[in-house]
């Protein structure tokens, strides 16, 4: 269905750019004539509604803790009231498409623009805008002195061309972009779900082989330690304490902030949340295991196999005696360090709760056959995965080129949406915490510029 779709027979100019011809019976307005601006505050009791780029207008839960959102204000007088069906716009990222159809009466950011939108298919009306050539025009339309925080300005949102088909013609567009919607997430469930699984896969090798060595026949014993469960009969258990130095990122040993690398290149930074910039400086000159200390993602293991500067967020090994380091860090992943974090609004991971717990310690030598085969087993894993990531995002460029070509003119669905199945089953709605939103700092409450 998708492959047999043909351009409309007969065009014209439409005065744009990024949009091009248009099919010769659309009409083409000015933005300004679809839209009124809406300044009504003063309604708490409404739900709050957010914006995300990837999915729209959706409703904000008010319970936080999420750390996707921004902090919600106990008083929501201040914000805007949006109705069911208002067009509500970020206009700090509406050069990403960060804009929508409210879903139901809410209250929006002071920091949004909120519209009344005439148009008679609200569906096809917010495809149109949240197409990529429409996207374009919003970014032409933004300016500002801060890349990423540009302002919508209205007198050039209120120029912005909309391409207006018929109403009928409007919801066969709808209807057929839906039918291919749901094919296409269909699709790309599939492949992230084989990526779980991949990834299931990968975690149980690497636990095995930590854990229980490369010999599936190996007599086992009770380690005695919770998490290990039973080892190989010659395997030693050892208190991590034995075994490792811990510090803070932030200690210079010496000359090491002397080291220069011979491409005169940065250092990269590691800190609890991985490398997070770079320096011309480095307080570690080779191989050792990075530890995150605090955030979300305490807990998170690094092996650092260069110089690199190490923050004060994480903790590095100083000294590793009887292990391999590759072979611990992975173990110390098996482990989940992040179990072992405070349960406090800021999670913490010290270096004494560290030191507490107990490892498995095979040989020298086993520990490096080990990694030698979990780098081969997990290099094809990898592989695979890399490769079904790389199809899920080329099925989604594929599902952006397809809606602008819709919606724009540039192939006509008129015969196709007539043949789209009656389908009663709806994928399920994603859940809150698969949106990506783009909250806009509150702004001190003015007058809305007029359209």
């Amino acid at each position: 269905m998708i492959d047999g779709l043909q351009p409309y027979q007969e065009y014209k100019e439409s005065g744009s750019r990024w949009l091009g011809s248009v099919p010769a019976h659309w009409e083409v307005r000015n933005l300004r004539t679809l839209i009124t601006a809406r300044n009504i505050r003063n309604r708490p009791d409404l739900p709050l509604l957010s914006v995300a780029r990837e999915k729209g207008v959706f409703v904000r839960s008010l319970k936080g803790g999420d750390d996707n959102y921004n902090f919600i204000p106990d008083d929501l007088s201040t914000y805007k009231v949006a109705r069911a069906g208002s067009l509500v716009i970020n206009k700090m990222k509406a050069w990403q498409g960060s804009m929508g159809i409210a879903p139901c009466d809410g209250v929006v950011s002071p920091a949004y623009f909120v519209f009344d939108f005439r148009f008679e298919n609200l569906a096809f009306g917010e495809k149109l805008l949240r197409s990529k050539p429409y996207v374009a025009h919003f970014a032409q339309a933004s300016d500002g002195v801060r890349v990423g925080q540009w302002d919508l300005s209205i007198p050039g949102m209120r120029q912005i061309p909309v391409v207006v088909p018929s109403v009928d013609e409007q919801a066969a567009i709808v209807r057929f972009l839906n039918h291919a919607n749901r094919r296409i997430e269909r699709a790309i469930r599939a492949k992230k779900k084989l990526i779980v699984l991949l990834n299931e896969q990968k975690q149980a090798i690497i636990h095995s082989a930590v854990t229980r060595g490369l010999d599936p026949a190996v007599p086992l014993k009770p380690s005695g330690v919770p998490w290990l469960g039973d080892i190989p009969m010659y395997w030693d258990v050892w208190p991590l304490r034995r075994c490792i130095s811990i510090r803070s990122g932030d200690f210079v040993e010496g000359s090491r902030l002397d080291i220069e690398r011979s491409d005169s290149s940065p250092f990269p930074v590691i800190g609890g949340n991985g490398i997070i910039g770079f320096s011309d400086c480095s307080n570690t000159s080779g191989t050792t295991i990075v530890i995150g200390r605090v955030g979300a993602l305490c807990g998170n293991v690094h092996l650092v196999q260069e110089p690199a500067w190490i923050t004060d967020n994480a903790l590095r090994l100083t000294r590793i005696v009887g292990f391999d380091a590759a072979y611990l860090a992975e173990q110390l992943r098996v482990m989940k360090l992040n179990r072992l974090a405070n349960a406090n609004a800021q999670p913490l991971v010290t270096g004494g709760t560290i030191k507490s717990q107990w490892v498995v310690k095979p040989s020298l030598h086993e520990q490096k056959e080990i990694i030698e085969q979990l780098y081969g087993s997990s290099m094809r894993i990898d592989t695979t995965i890399h490769r079904t990531e790389r199809e899920v995002a080329l099925i989604r460029e594929y599902r952006t080129r397809l809606v602008a070509d819709v919606v724009t003119g540039k192939l006509d669905v008129r015969g196709a949406a007539r043949y789209v199945p009656a389908e009663a089953e709806e994928l399920s709605a994603p859940t809150e915490a698969e949106y990506f939103t783009d909250e806009a700092e509150p702004e001190p409450v003015t007058s809305d510029e007029g359209t």
